[in-house]
């Protein structure tokens, strides 16, 4: 047997390669195990999913899982959250979350389990809704990790604390859980990991960046003021629609000639608002907005420059008041422990094989697994392939992409990746919890 020794902040991993040899055909076991169960809860939650802060039947689905593996299970914590924690001796605590949340998305996968749901969201709209981010893989991925994990526990020792978080789409969620006392209620984690499935990877392949992760994410609301008419006698009116189309023109400039080449910022305007009528002039317009950056200079300066085009624009077109800016979600970007990633990274390669693991690059999507992080609590944040093989590689030589998360051709290829992101997980677990 040769056993090698690596310390990281007052954790011990013990990696032996003989264990390493016979590893990979046992995990595999065990998955297939698992896995029926997993995949079942799979196909219950992408066809009843459930908006941001909503995910009553999701989390109740979730706990009854983990309660009846053992767990000792806490609902509603920072709303529809769940918090499972098994104690298996003395050891670091190790966390890892999932998220509850769907979108408000009409699925056009054609998938014989499509999501047909649809719900009033919180403004009274009634809105389709899926899981278009992958957010029920994971879910599955967790229910399969913890089956694992409780019928093995001589393969480690300490503290697994299972989240399922809600609301990561709305970049609220993981706010609402640390302030409902995540960290005072429970036992506070040495570590924090989580996963996220997409179609930058083929299935059977997860990647990892050491580092900056992503990106920090700011959402604005603006609400545009004019004076309302008869759209055949705009000179009587202030057309909020004219100053929107303006001013989503110039803030496009931003990041083209105020921002310093080489920095990274994204100013996104989602959606304008506006009108109920083709002859009736508004009397206000709302835009949304998402901006994206990575440094926190950047972030301050892209904010100020859309409130001061969006103040003068109105100002210039004579509206009656100036707009309104509600920044109303905001979160900064994922960091994963280069020390961390890098030990990790032989952890996978390992359960793995070498060549399933992919050094990637950062991405431009954000979330708020950063939350934990600013705790102070060192973290590990790794993307799971999602994508067929097969359509993956037409796609990289045809130089097209796949349909990516948000999408409502989004569809993971399940097989492969849920029973990727159970071995995953189980390898970054036990390799934490030695």
């Amino acid at each position: 047997m040769i056993r090698g020794l690596m310390t990281w902040k007052g954790l011990v991993l013990v990696v032996s390669l003989s264990a390493v040899a016979g590893g990979q055909a046992g995990s595999s076991k065990e998955v297939e195990a698992a896995y029926p169960e997993a995949h079942a809860l799979y196909l219950d939650i992408h066809q009843n999913p459930e908006l941001s802060s909503h995910e009553v039947q999701t989390a109740a689905k979730l706990a009854g899982r983990l309660r009846g593996l053992g767990y000792e299970v806490t609902e509603h914590v920072g709303g529809t959250g769940i918090v499972a924690v098994l104690k298996n001796g003395a050891g670091p605590t190790v966390m890892l979350r999932t998220e509850l949340d769907a979108l408000p998305v009409e699925e056009k996968t054609g998938l014989a389990y499509a999501s047909k749901v649809r719900t009033k969201d919180d403004a009274g709209h009634d809105v389709p809704v899926m899981h278009a981010c992958g957010h029920d893989l994971h879910m599955a991925a967790i229910v399969g990790t913890a089956t694992i994990m409780v019928h093995s526990k001589s393969t480690w020792h300490g503290t697994l604390m299972l989240i399922g978080q809600p609301a990561e789409e709305t970049i609220g969620g993981a706010k609402m859980m640390l302030d409902d006392g995540l960290l005072t209620r429970f036992p506070r984690p040495n570590v924090a990991v989580a996963m996220h499935v997409g179609n930058l990877l083929p299935a059977g392949k997860v990647g990892i960046v050491p580092g900056i992760y992503n990106t920090n994410a700011d959402s604005l609301r603006i609400t545009i003021y004019g004076k309302g008419g008869h759209g055949a006698a705009p000179q009587t009116t202030v057309d909020p629609i004219v100053i929107a189309a303006r001013t989503i023109l110039a803030l496009q400039t931003i990041t083209s000639r105020e921002v310093k080449p080489g920095e990274m910022a994204v100013v996104t305007v989602g959606y304008i608002q506006a009108g109920t009528k083709n002859n009736i002039i508004p009397d206000q317009a709302e835009l949304g907005l998402t901006v994206r950056t990575r440094n926190a200079d950047v972030r301050k300066q892209v904010l100020a420059a859309i409130a001061r085009i969006t103040k003068a624009e109105a100002e210039a077109a004579g509206a009656p008041r100036a707009p309104l800016l509600d920044h109303y979600e905001g979160t900064d970007l994922v960091y994963n422990d280069p020390a961390l990633a890098g030990r990790l990274k032989g952890t996978l390669e390992a359960a793995l094989g070498k060549d399933n693991v992919v050094m990637e690059e950062p991405i431009t999507a954000s979330e708020d697994f950063s939350y934990y992080v600013e705790q102070g609590i060192p973290g590990f944040y790794f993307s799971l392939g999602g994508a067929e093989p097969e359509k993956f590689a037409e796609a990289k030589a045809a130089g097209t992409t796949l349909p990516p998360n948000h999408s409502p051709l989004f569809a993971p290829d399940v097989e492969p990746a849920l029973r990727t992101g159970i071995a995953a997980e189980v390898a970054v677990l036990r390799g934490l919890l030695k």
